[in-house]
């Protein structure tokens, strides 16, 4: 429905060819921008749902207490279905610190949230299929629950901020008070408005460089440098995934024209999983609550984990 649409605008109306590198580019961006945004809109809403039983609060207060092997598997699965973004990440820091839950743990559930973003999962699931769906998510899972158990080995107890062990919790917020199905909608409506009017931009921007990929980067070129799943690209793709600002999300457009275009399915992975969990505004807001050593370790420790997840899968491919 998406691409018939897309060819209707692009080579009907506007005339242009497939085999045009224009007319290949906007019918990619014509196509995702159209499948994203529908997909968005109706998958916040059923999470804003969700969203409105479920506050940090409750979040920490179902791992408090846990043993830790048991507290780490359920921040790694809350931080993978709780549509918490980087806002959030502060407070609930906070709050697991306020909590007595171990630093590990919570870095576990600060790694898992953002790369296993569940509106992103049904998105890439829908675009690029579920057996890559399923991949990433047991990536994302593995990479969050050694990073975190890595994490405490260096027992980053140390590097917490001092005001982090005094503050209180009072500053988290419900997230609706109504808990009528029509208060519940209210509040997935405006989740919808809210997230939409803060991604928009770059889930266009992430359409936008997808396409410009997918239509005018030579396929020889792809084939000569990233096709060939060489160890270079994994730890190139980690890289250049870092200082982008992007989401899960934003990034898929991009993801599926590198696949597109012949990319190893591991290096792919890699760049994918770098934008959405080692982000430089993820890592600013982090250091409101952590010293440097802990945040140049955190994203050491990531760094790492990506690249030797990146590598696995190239070569299992």
């Amino acid at each position: 429905m998406f691409d018939a649409l897309a060819s209707l605008l692009v080579f009907d109306l506007l005339g242009l060819s497939a085999g045009d590198r224009l007319g290949a580019a906007l019918h990619f961006f014509v196509a995702d921008t159209v499948k994203i945004f529908v997909m968005l809109a109706l998958i916040i809403y059923a999470m804003g749902l969700f969203r409105a039983m479920l506050s940090p609060e409750r979040v920490r207060d179902y791992v408090r207490g846990k043993p830790e092997w048991l507290a780490r598997t359920l921040a790694i699965l809350l931080g993978a279905v709780t549509p918490f973004c980087s806002c959030s990440s502060v407070p609930l820091f906070i709050g697991f610190v306020e909590a007595g839950i171990p630093l590990g743990v919570t870095f576990s559930f600060l790694i898992a949230s953002p790369m296993i973003n569940e509106v992103a999962v049904v998105i890439l699931a829908g675009i690029l299929g579920w057996q890559l769906t399923l991949l990433y998510v047991a990536a994302g899972l593995a990479v969050a629950w050694f990073g975190g158990l890595a994490m405490q080995r260096f027992k980053p107890e140390r590097w917490v901020e001092d005001y982090v062990w005094k503050i209180r919790m009072g500053q988290m917020q419900a997230p609706a008070a109504d808990h009528s199905w029509a208060g519940r909608h209210r509040y997935a409506v405006n989740e919808v408005k809210e997230i939409v009017g803060r991604l928009w931009k770059w889930v266009l921007l992430g359409i936008a460089v997808g396409a410009l990929f997918h239509g005018y980067v030579p396929e020889a070129w792809v084939a000569e440098y990233l096709a060939g799943g060489a160890w270079y690209t994994v730890p190139m793709a980690v890289l250049v995934g870092v200082p982008l600002y992007s989401n899960a999300t934003g990034v898929i457009p991009v993801a599926e024209a590198m696949l597109g275009k012949g990319v190893a399915m591991g290096t792919t992975l890699a760049f994918m999983m770098s934008i959405a969990a080692l982000s430089l505004p993820e890592m600013i807001i982090l250091r409101k609550v952590i010293r440097w050593p802990a945040l140049a370790l955190f994203a050491a420790v990531l760094a790492v984990a990506i690249t030797l997840v990146g590598w696995g899968f190239n070569l299992i491919a």
